[in-house]
């Protein structure tokens, strides 16, 4: 049987949930981007900060909620 030392699963847990959460990131932007009438990236292009504080708190959201969920299995 392999054993591994705890440093390298937590490390190998770290990095799959940085990778998940980047998944999940890009899967929340797309369905805002979907349900909304406006462009995103034009908008953003156009300088509307009020669309870029929308794509921030959805981004700050989606990593606490998944850094909150990796930091709980690595327990």
């Amino acid at each position: 049987m392999l054993s591994l030392s705890p440093v390298i699963i937590n490390f190998v847990y770290a990095i799959l949930g940085g990778a998940l959460t980047l998944v999940f990131m890009w899967i929340g932007y797309k369905l805002f981007d979907i349900t909304t009438k406006l462009s995103i990236p034009d908008e953003l292009a156009k300088g509307n900060r009020a669309v870029g504080s929308m794509i921030m708190g959805i981004f700050i959201g989606v990593g606490i909620a998944m850094g909150l969920v990796v930091g709980m299995s690595l327990n």
